[in-house]
């Protein structure tokens, strides 16, 4: 029995007080319980009522419960009682304030608490335990919506939710502002149990433990990230060694650097720069050089190296804004130049060194660089570089002639510029020009009508004319109609100019729905119409005058053909489409 109670308390002792830890105390109740230990079993809900776990309501109703079965004296325990007896001493002595008779005889002496019951005293036992609960029941109502929105509390190597990560973002903000240290290094280590795969929150944990004063717990928090939980991620790895500079240890932060660009992620050109970074900042400029010259020496070695242009970029950038020397960061690129192709990026590097510094510009040099970049040369297969990338250092290294160019100069570059990249495009221009003025041209056509008034549907008597003369265009007065000749289209329909916003031939010429009231559609137009120069006719007498005239036309067109009935041609659809 005591080794079993043992195992509980070393549980407990790491996760008796979260949320979720109420399985693990139910199992230790039911033990307590077996073993008929009431005491125990007193004590350890007092020791639930003091944290704001989960289903905290049932553990004091069920200690309410024990109290109410079991006498006090076997829920009490020996601890208790001694402090009970203690403090009933304490309160009869100050109790006693020689009380004296009439008669100047001192009374005999009688504690205060004498004369409480046991009910009395078990009353008083619940209540202090009452108030635990309703402390713990007020936290609770705080956290209790950052412990729902916590879906996986378990670790899997599925990646968590946006929404679960910022949970524990805000949980964690939560329980730092207040004033337990205990219940933040707790809230930690749940986190980092789902969250074990992501650097941020070690990061985090580490600096709050540094601000907190709790080195100790720091450290072992970055050991276990870097050495276990998230190695392979660089992102940990740059944080280590920038927090051991600033705690001291420069040779621990050497050897996390050494470790990152050989070991753990070869080619990170961030670790490169901020080890040379560091050798600067600790006085050891020669150092700061090494780093630099021992990367560039071993991608050169490489037949192909993504890395090494940005190496000499860097290391170029380096030597002239800390060291001050323009000459030889000149020569670091100017050299570079053997060992790889020019590309945008160098080039770039290039022309900015030479906007920065305040000594004379060497444009002619610059300008045979940019010449060779951006003109196509089939003698030079090692400039592969795109249009766009050619244009845009074309662009640019214009931009630095504008600024420190003379005016030869300037003239060449721009008839350069001009014709390799901007002779063809007015063409291009003028052929999407045209196309979109044919396309506006097309979508007028089948919105015109004719120069008659002749609507384009009246070639086609069958087809019945839905829509009116100069439909799409500004609307003219339109002809009464009654409600059954008038309203064709459902209320969603919205004018377009041409055929082509119509919804489809498949139904032309069927019934048509019955349409919705007149004004759901034309709400926007008055009531009633005035007459205009259209003099209002009947729908089938401006269907017959459509008839004659394109009847007429066509014997006009041609007078030895006979002229079949504009009814009988065939329907509109079923000819063209």
């Amino acid at each position: 029995m005591i080794l079993s109670g043992r195992l509980f308390e070393r549980g407990l002792a790491y996760v008796g007080t979260d949320y979720r830890s109420d399985l693990l105390w139910d199992e230790y109740i039911r033990y307590e319980e077996s073993h008929q230990a009431w005491s125990h079993l007193a004590m350890i809900y007092t020791r639930i009522l003091e944290h704001p776990i989960q289903q905290l309501d049932r553990y004091f109703n069920c200690f309410k419960d024990l109290a109410a079965t079991r006498p006090l004296s076997e829920i009490r325990t020996a601890e208790e009682a001694a402090l009970l007896s203690a403090t009933t001493e304490n309160d009869g002595q100050q109790g006693l304030e020689g009380e004296v008779r009439s008669d100047g005889v001192e009374q005999s002496p009688k504690p205060v608490s004498a004369g409480l019951t046991e009910a009395e005293e078990l009353e008083k036992y619940i209540a202090i335990r009452e108030e635990m609960y309703k402390k713990a029941k007020e936290y609770d109502s705080k956290i209790v919506g950052f412990e729902t929105a916590i879906r996986r509390p378990y670790f899997h190597v599925r990646p968590l939710d946006d929404s679960e990560l910022e949970n524990w973002q805000n949980y964690l903000d939560f329980i730092e502002r207040g004033d337990d240290f205990n219940k933040v290094v707790k809230l930690y280590e749940r986190c980092l149990i789902a969250c074990a795969n992501y650097p941020e929150f070690w990061i985090r944990y580490v600096l709050c433990m540094e601000a907190s004063g709790s080195m100790e717990l720091a450290n072992n928090a970055l050991a276990r990230a870097t050495q276990v939980f998230v190695k392979k991620q660089p992102e940990i790895h740059l944080f280590a060694a920038r927090f051991k500079e600033l705690s001291g240890d420069v040779s621990g932060a050497r050897e996390v650097y050494q470790f990152l660009y050989s070991e753990g992620s070869p080619g990170l050109l961030e670790a490169l720069v901020k080890h040379a970074n560091m050798e600067y900042r600790q006085g050891e400029k020669e150092a700061a050089f090494s780093v630099y010259e021992k990367a560039i020496a071993a991608e050169q070695e490489k037949e192909q190296s993504h890395l090494l242009p940005m190496l000499i970029i860097q290391y170029s950038r380096f030597v002239y804004l800390v060291a001050g020397d323009l000459e030889k960061a000149r020569g670091i690129l100017s050299g570079s130049l053997g060992h790889l192709q020019l590309s945008r990026p160098v080039l770039e590097a290039v022309i900015h060194l030479e906007s920065i510094h305040p000594s004379p510009k060497h444009v002619e040099s610059v300008d045979s660089l940019v010449e060779k970049f951006i003109t196509p040369d089939a003698e030079n297969p090692n400039v592969t570089a795109s249009t766009s990338d050619r244009e845009e250092i074309s662009s640019i290294f214009l931009e630095f002639l504008d600024l420190f160019g003379d005016a030869q100069s300037i003239k060449k570059a721009e008839n350069r510029h001009s014709i390799l990249f901007l002779r063809h495009r007015p063409a291009l221009v003028s052929r999407k020009r045209s196309a979109d003025d044919t396309f506006a041209s097309d979508r007028a056509k089948m919105a015109k009508t004719g120069d008659g008034g002749q609507s384009i549907m009246g070639a086609y008597p069958n087809a019945q004319s839905q829509w009116p003369s100069g439909y799409g265009q500004k609307a003219p007065a339109w002809p009464p109609t009654s409600q059954a000749q008038g309203q064709q289209w459902s209320t969603g329909y919205a004018p377009q100019a041409g055929y082509a916003a119509y919804g489809g031939y498949a139904n032309y010429g069927q019934p048509v729905p019955q349409p919705a009231p007149q004004a759901a559609t034309y709400s926007a137009y008055p009531a009633t119409y005035p007459t205009q120069a259209y003099a209002p006719q009947p729908a089938a007498a401006a269907a017959a005058a459509a008839t004659v005239a394109a009847t007429a036309a066509v014997a006009a067109a041609y007078p030895q053909q006979p002229v079949a009935s504009a009814a009988a041609a065939q329907p509109y659809y079923g000819t063209y489409y």
